[in-house]
């Protein structure tokens, strides 16, 4: 094992910039021995929607829930079709699964990794009942054009912003723009719990009802169940500790930023495509991937200098064994089977300092001088 350097995530130099005001947020939690919702997830939950700019929102115990819930909320069940992507985590799709959907694939767009919006009408039929584009990466999908198609199908759009947190489609954060939006605080995520959570934000006082109460078994009130619902409650704990890390997340956004312009500069002419920022949008950089023919090389090349790396995602949903009764198969969406095979996530994080950048920069320039000249180039 390579004696790493540069690692590709370091939460430990975030808890430490945070540690007082954390541990005066877990020491109240437990003088409070309110461990699940109650207060501080209360105050996140009006603090998020703020930030959102929603009128609501939910807090939950994961993204995935948050997905699941948006589906129920919105009436997807058993004989609908969703339209979303094949190139995202598994839980965008497994999500649809859960609420008795099909899920409908559409090709994404190569630049921003985003739903390709000129593919949607093609996918619509008399089942669909919702779209659900996924913000990646930290980028805001297309959404303009996606609601215009939604509204005029009288569908419902759900934003999977499970990595965006405080992205921005011209101007208006992701999460107050479709019906329903759903966000993951996965601790490596620019929002991330010490544990799991997620929530749902919307401007729909139903929906947000609806919503509360399926996070807790379906109850109206205390041991009445008025829908079939779900254990999906956010612990105290982490209700707490996304407060405080609330409070820090635009100076983390823009510290992010900042990495990405070094990354820029130091890649510029190295003969791997870098991220493209989209016009539409304030992308936050979930994470900073480049694209290149020879990635395993290139992953090799790097781990050997200590530097880890990531692959978001090595093989696309249509083609995960677990999801072959999709029915699709290689070659129905290039553009994600293309993006599975060359993507590669270099060191990002609010802490990571110039002179890493710049190792990080020198080791993919000499990747790239040392193999032969297949990589993309921009």
């Amino acid at each position: 094992m390579a004696n790493i350097r540069v690692p590709y995530l370091d939460l430990k130099a975030q808890y430490q910039s945070i540690k007082p005001e954390i541990d005066t947020a877990i020491a109240r939690v437990l003088e409070s021995c309110q461990f699940v919702l109650g207060p501080e997830v209360a105050g996140f939950e009006q603090d998020f929607a703020a930030y959102c700019g929603t009128a609501e929102c939910i807090a939950l115990n994961s993204g995935t829930s948050a997905l699941h819930l948006a589906l129920l909320a919105a009436g997807v069940g058993p004989g609908d079709e969703v339209i979303t992507v094949p190139f995202t985590f598994v839980a965008s799709i497994a999500a649809i699964i859960y609420a008795g959907a099909r899920p409908i694939l559409v090709d994404i767009d190569p630049r921003s990794f985003t739903m390709d919006p000129a593919a949607i009408e093609a996918a619509i039929t008399p089942r669909t009942k919702a779209i659900l584009p996924i913000h990646l990466y930290g980028q805001a999908a297309d959404m303009d054009p996606i609601m215009e198609i939604a509204r005029r199908h009288g569908l419902v759009v759900i934003e999977d912003a499970a990595q965006a947190h405080g992205a921005k489609y011209k101007g208006r954060p992701v999460g107050s723009i479709g019906d329903l939006a759903c966000f993951s605080f996965y601790p490596g995520k620019n929002l991330g719990a010490y544990g799991e959570g997620g929530a749902l934000t919307t401007n729909s006082p139903e929906y947000a009802q609806t919503v509360r109460m399926l996070r807790d078994w379906g109850q109206d009130r205390k041991y009445h169940h008025a829908l079939h619902g779900f254990n999906y409650r956010m612990e105290a704990f982490q209700g707490a500790i996304l407060r405080v890390k609330l409070r820090h997340l635009e100076r983390w956004t823009e510290a992010r930023r900042a990495v990405v312009s070094l990354y820029n500069q130091h890649l510029a002419g190295s003969g791997v495509e870098r991220p493209t920022e989209m016009p539409w949008g304030r992308h936050v950089y979930h994470v900073y991937t480049l694209r290149t023919e020879d990635r395993g090389g290139m992953q090799s090349s790097l781990l050997a200098e200590g530097i880890e790396t990531g692959i978001h995602y090595p093989v696309p949903v249509h083609l995960q064994p677990a999801y072959a009764d999709l029915g699709y198969g290689r070659g129905d969406f290039p553009h994600a089977e293309a993006a599975s095979r060359q993507v590669l996530s270099l060191p990002l994080y609010p802490e990571l300092s110039a002179q890493a950048v710049a190792e990080v920069a020198a080791a993919v320039k000499k990747a790239v001088a040392n193999r032969t000249p297949t990589a993309m180039s921009r």
